[in-house]
């Protein structure tokens, strides 16, 4: 239904300068990415994703304290050879590894940030680590790992569905 001035009642638009409309391209491949999910046969049975709904925060914490000094170590070598690997030819590389570190950084921050959430079983804390994973994917893809990436992406996204549900 129409109205007078030829706005659909059913379907509005967003009017200028408010907030975007609920269909961003993250949730339109959330949805792509569960409706896919929702295709696979074998899920994980019950007791298993309460284990990972209950342990994981703690698992990702206690990896993510492990991680810490990793990146930091990794940002402070690359930042340290860049002016090498510039003077050889190798700025490519060097570039595409400093980007590496700071995503793999982002992917961390977003993890820490989702910890509390994922500890309350919220929705917030689910979706940030879902942010995360992508974001990993990303920095793996622009530093030429697909194969990794792919395996990663699956299983991190396969894992991610399954519980879900236990988000509210």
């Amino acid at each position: 239904m129409t109205t007078s001035n030829g706005v659909d009642q059913q379907n509005p638009q967003t009017p200028p300068g408010s907030s975007a409309p609920q269909d961003s391209l993250l949730k339109q491949l959330e949805h792509t990415l569960e409706s896919l999910y929702k295709k696979i046969t074998w899920h994980l049975p019950t007791s298993v994703k309460e284990f990972i709904v209950k342990f994981g925060p703690w698992i990702t914490l206690v990896l993510m304290i492990l991680a810490i000094p990793v990146v930091l170590m990794a940002l402070g070598l690359t930042a340290l050879l860049t002016p090498f690997a510039m003077v050889y030819g190798g700025y490519k590389a060097s570039l595409f590894g400093v980007i590496s570190g700071i995503i793999a950084l982002v992917a961390l921050i977003l993890e820490a940030v989702a910890l509390p959430g994922l500890f309350a079983r919220s929705q917030k804390g689910w979706y940030l680590v879902y942010y995360s994973v992508l974001v990993s994917a990303v920095g793996q893809l622009l530093g030429g790992q697909i194969f990794s990436m792919i395996i990663g992406l699956a299983i991190s996204l396969y894992i991610l569905f399954e519980i879900k549900s236990y988000y509210k």
